[in-house]
């Protein structure tokens, strides 16, 4: 598929995920360039809402064919994270009194993808059984937590099933600048190249 499918209606999108996404092809991980089977699924930030929707009815879709999603939050992972080491109400009551950049080195030092993130993360991945695992929530926990960095931390982790990671910007790959995870469409400094944009592959 071209990046013209990326723009569009929705239910196309959504028909051609799951499509892609129920595909044998898919589900045991074929025709990817790279031993890592990530995938980046990019949308229009404004499209938000409409996206997460679209994920919740893709997993129930490929649920009712006898394919299980494990979904897991990013924001909602960062929350648990905070609250079981037991400073979740510090960070509330920290946040109106110091600078954002003081707090964005509080939350990136007890969220730190590699020491505190992933590992919660591939807890869940042994502990359940799954045949995709969806990631969301990327742009709410930006800046604290940066897509490029979960995915190099969890490659290690997550070799086993298709991940798929809802990304709010854009995934773009060539031979002239290589790949970049650009998101919210302005931000291009989060170069990953071992991902499949779900729009270019298929089923």
């Amino acid at each position: 598929m071209s990046t013209e499918l990326e723009t569009r209606p929705l239910l196309e999108r959504f028909q051609h995920l799951l499509t892609v996404l129920s595909s044998p092809r898919f589900l045991t991980m074929q025709g990817i360039a790279n031993e890592v089977p990530f995938f980046i699924c990019p949308y229009p930030p404004a499209e938000a809402m409409e996206i997460d929707r679209i994920r919740r009815q893709l997993a129930t879709k490929l649920e009712q064919g006898g394919i299980t999603v494990l979904q897991i939050d990013l924001y909602d992972l960062a929350i648990q994270l905070l609250r079981e080491r037991g400073i979740w109400q510090r960070v509330l009551d920290t946040e109106p009194k110091i600078t954002k950049d003081k707090l964005r080195e509080l939350l990136q030092g007890v969220l730190d993808p590699e020491a505190h993130l992933v590992p919660a993360i591939s807890a869940r991945l042994q502990s359940e059984t799954f045949d995709i695992l969806f990631l969301s929530g990327v742009g709410e926990v930006f800046p604290y937590i940066r897509s490029h960095n979960v995915l190099n931390n969890l490659q290690s982790h997550a070799k086993d099933k298709p991940t798929v990671m809802f990304f709010p910007g854009t995934y773009t790959q060539s031979l002239e600048k290589g790949a970049s995870l650009d998101l919210f469409g302005r931000l291009h400094d989060d170069k990953y190249y071992r991902a499949t944009n779900l729009f270019h592959y298929e089923a």
